[in-house]
């Protein structure tokens, strides 16, 4: 049981620095960066509404993981919790996690077209010198390469195994969370 603590300690630590470091930017945005007024045109609404159905979308992504957690299962569930042992055991979440198994790769296709087109039509290079969204524009690419490189059927082995490393990582999605959050509380009146 110690080191779940520690490795869920580690994942905590990690939240609280991205977020204490975002939170800095943040304010030294505010304060010295002019931020552009919001245009409201017909691409922007639509682009509005592409980027709230992201959101979802990687909501189901990250419940999955959490899931996943919850369950026992899963190779994150194995470090961050080597010795837990669910205390029910529902067929129906594991039904529930068979599916979205299943159908991750989809959402995850879907998340990250539908999240680059909210980045596209909201006019990201109106907002490019804020760091939040070159950053949130690379984390996203990032993820949908290396997840495009785990279903290939004939990618090479050695870039399976990379691609599993870099594209599984719960820390990339709360760097997503924390930018996303960061950069939209920043831009919003």
């Amino acid at each position: 049981m110690q080191q779940s603590l520690k490795n869920i300690r580690g994942i905590l630590i990690y939240t609280a620095v991205i977020s204490l470091i975002s939170l800095v930017y943040f304010i030294y945005a505010y304060t010295v960066h002019p931020i552009p007024e919001e245009r409201e045109t017909f691409l922007t609404e639509i682009g509005e509404g592409f980027g709230k159905t992201g959101l979802v979308l990687l909501i189901f992504i990250y419940c999955r993981t959490l899931l996943k957690l919850l369950l026992g299962q899963g190779k994150l569930a194995q470090r961050l919790l080597p010795d837990y042992i669910p205390p029910v055991e529902s067929s129906g979440l594991n039904d529930l996690l068979i599916w979205m198994n299943r159908t991750h790769i989809y959402f995850g296709i879907a998340a990250v077209a539908v999240i680059l087109l909210h980045i596209a039509m909201m006019g990201f290079t109106r907002y490019s010198h804020i760091l939040f969204f070159p950053a949130l524009l690379g984390l996203v690419i990032w993820q949908g390469l290396f997840g495009m490189f785990l279903t290939l059927r004939y990618s090479p082995v050695d870039l399976k195994k990379f691609s599993y490393l870099v594209h599984a990582q719960f820390v990339t999605g709360i760097a997503i969370g924390v930018f996303a959050f960061f950069g939209h509380v920043l831009i919003d009146d």
